[in-house]
C-alpha cells in the first residue's frame, strides 16, 4: 500500500502554506484522498505539489498551472508523477503558450534552438527525487523516535 501523508507533512516537505494547500484542493489542482475531515496525500500528490510550487515561483498563475496539469493528464493519460521515474531526467518546457515534457537532453536543446520565444524549464525528476529523499529522511527520524533511539554521532577513539 502506498504511503499517505497528512497536510502538515506535505507542508513540511514542500514549503507550501496550509491555506495554499487547502485552496489547491478546493480548486481541483491537487485533490488528496479523504478520511473524514483529514486530507491524505500520496507520493504522486506530493510530487505534483512540489512541481506546482516551482511553477508558481517561476511566475505561473494558478489558472495556468491548472491548465498545465490538465494538459499533462490529457496528453499522457497519466498523472505527472507517473509520467517520470526517479532515474530519468525529465523537464517541463513552455514557451508561454505550449508545454512539453522532454526526457532527452538532446531534444531539449533542439527545442530551445528552434524556439522563437524564451522557454521556462522545471526539472520534474529533481522535484520527484527531492520529495522521495525527504520522505525517506522523515521515515528514518520517525523510526528512530518510535524505537527510542537517538542518532548519536560516532565517537572518535583516541589512542
Amino acid at each position: 500500500m502506498e504511503d499517505r501523508f497528512h497536510s502538515h507533512e506535505v507542508i513540511g516537505l514542500t514549503g507550501i502554506t496550509a491555506r495554499q494547500l487547502q485552496w489547491w484542493d478546493e480548486q481541483g489542482i491537487v485533490v488528496p484522498a479523504r478520511v473524514g475531515h483529514c486530507r491524505l496525500y500520496s507520493e504522486s500528490d506530493l510530487t505534483e505539489v512540489a512541481v506546482i510550487c516551482q511553477l508558481r515561483k517561476k511566475g505561473f498563475s494558478l489558472q495556468r498551472v491548472r491548465k498545465v496539469m490538465g494538459l499533462l493528464q490529457r496528453e499522457f493519460g497519466k498523472r505527472l508523477a507517473e509520467t517520470v521515474s526517479a532515474t530519468s531526467e525529465s523537464h517541463l518546457l513552455t514557451d508561454g503558450e505550449h508545454i512539453f515534457l522532454e526526457t532527452s537532453p538532446r531534444e531539449i536543446v533542439d527545442i530551445l534552438k528552434n524556439s522563437q520565444q524564451p522557454i521556462l524549464s522545471v526539472c520534474v525528476s529533481d522535484a520527484l527525487r527531492q520529495i522521495r529523499a525527504d520522505i525517506r529522511n522523515r521515515k528514518g527520524v520517525k523510526n528512530a523516535q518510535a524505537t527510542g533511539k537517538q542518532h548519536q554521532p560516532a565517537r572518535r577513539r583516541t589512542s
